[in-house]
């Protein structure tokens, strides 16, 4: 009997784990959501592995809110089609948990302590207490912002589109914006609205918003002053706004000049178009300059820009700001000869220090590995594809930005499984993912010291 319980209890599952399995889950719901005949207007003519393929890439990038797409999400996917595809970014955008709560309160069920648990890890959460309100929140400052976003968008697409499908794109570009997503229903993303001030704002605004994440919003509108933030949220608002500002200056300079996008649009336009293009490359998707006519400049800078992501917390990917931040603070505090990593007159734990360089060396490790294997397959199947565009796509796909130089739907089959696996890493995280596999609840720690001894380093 008493051995019966124990091998119970040790085959319970890990929040890490439940969030893997998460989702994963919902990727193969969509994958056969998607690969129903009425879902998309070819149906099975274009061939069963086909449309098992475009299923499961779309329902990857879509659960993983990156955007990258293989077929054209206006013209390819029918309502049902597009209906899933706007319910899994949905679900992709708030978390596994968070979505679930929602079923959870409307059953009036009372959280456990391992619901909880996972709740917390779902949010990156220190504190497991008031962890079901804050979800509560999420939920409801979520669907809020969406409906504003929504609503505004409505002043454009309804006169432009009609009622019914004025108010359909309206929300599905406000949901595709907040959670960074970056899936469109025009074809060729924002690019007919480079110059709109209106689509712009509320696009952006959505953006940033998604991007900062639920908790830093929150706190925002709750102290209002940025010396009483919590240090998590100082420095991701910090980091955010100096990304966006050198961002927008370097590709000011960059495509004001560049006769295949700026050079011959207003200075309104630039600015707007310049503005925009330094915020979605961290994880939004979206974009209103032609991708493949970029400078080289903007090109790298986007590169840098995806690989950073958002905030923790957030409907973003990437490494995080917050994750950059701390390994320039770390970085600043070794130049200076500082024994401790101080910012803001806070000290940051030497365990959130190791996360964070744990975090962006699993980050490269996944994107060099990636670009590597993409040059295999692509070379191999002769598809004749840059280095820099492979490169490209390698880091739009670990970041979930979806972001392409115009190359994804032209990928090699074994190519596009490497993204839409790329996508999954990024999305879950590649230290959540490592520590679901590699996590034993009953090993000991920290029991063994091992003398120590200097490395020679640099």
């Amino acid at each position: 009997m008493g051995t019966g319980v124990m091998k119970r209890k040790k085959m319970r599952w890990q929040p890490t784990q439940i969030l893997v399995v998460g989702f994963a889950s919902v990727i193969l719901a969509g994958t056969i959501l998607l690969s129903l005949p009425f879902a998309s207007y070819e149906g099975y003519d274009i061939g069963f592995w086909n449309v098992l393929l475009n299923a499961f890439f779309t329902s990857t990038s879509a659960t993983c809110v990156t955007g990258l797409v293989i077929v054209d999400t206006s013209v390819h996917w029918t309502v049902f089609g597009k209906t899933v595809i706007l319910l899994m970014i949905q679900i992709g955008g708030l978390g596994i948990m968070t979505s679930a709560t929602i079923f959870a309160f409307a059953l009036g069920k009372k959280f456990s302590i391992r619901e909880r648990l996972v709740m917390q890890e779902s949010l990156n959460q220190f504190n497991l207490g008031g962890v079901v309100r804050l979800t509560q929140r999420v939920l409801g400052l979520t669907f809020l912002i969406e409906g504003i976003g929504a609503f505004l968008l409505m002043f454009r697409f309804i006169p432009k589109y009609g009622v019914l499908k004025g108010i359909g794109y309206s929300f599905f570009h406000a949901i595709s914006a907040f959670c960074n997503a970056g899936f469109d229903l025009f074809g060729k993303s924002l690019v007919d609205y480079s110059g709109d001030p209106l689509v712009n704002s509320v696009i952006l605004t959505l953006i940033v918003l998604g991007g900062l994440g639920f908790v830093v919003i929150m706190e925002i509108f709750k102290k209002r002053k940025f010396s009483k933030l919590s240090l998590h949220a100082k420095i991701a608002v910090y980091v955010t706004v100096v990304l966006i500002a050198v961002g927008f200056i370097v590709i000011f300079i960059s495509e004001s000049f560049n006769p295949n996008t700026l050079a011959n649009e207003s200075l309104g336009t630039k600015i707007q178009a310049s503005l925009f293009h330094a915020i979605t490359p961290r994880t939004a998707g979206f974009n209103t300059l032609a991708m493949d006519q970029l400078t080289m400049t903007t090109v790298f800078l986007t590169i840098v820009l995806m690989f950073i992501g958002g905030t923790s917390g957030s409907t973003a990917g990437g490494i995080k700001t917050t994750t950059f931040g701390v390994l320039i603070v770390l970085v600043l505090s070794i130049v200076k000869g500082k024994d401790d990593a101080e910012v803001f007159k806070k000290k940051i734990p030497t365990n959130i220090i190791n996360k964070a360089i744990a975090i962006a060396a699993l980050g490269i490790g996944i994107v060099v590995t990636l670009a590597l294997i993409l040059t295999i397959t692509e070379t191999a199947m002769q598809t004749g594809h840059t280095f820099q565009e492979l490169f490209f796509e390698s880091v739009s796909a670990f970041a979930t930005v979806g972001l392409s130089l115009g190359i994804t739907a032209d990928l090699s089959w074994p190519g596009q499984l490497m993204i839409a696996i790329a996508m999954y890493f990024g999305r879950v995280g590649p230290l959540t993912i490592f520590l679901a596999f590699v996590y034993k609840k009953d090993k000991p720690s920290g029991i063994v010291k091992y003398p120590e001894e200097k490395v020679i380093v640099g």
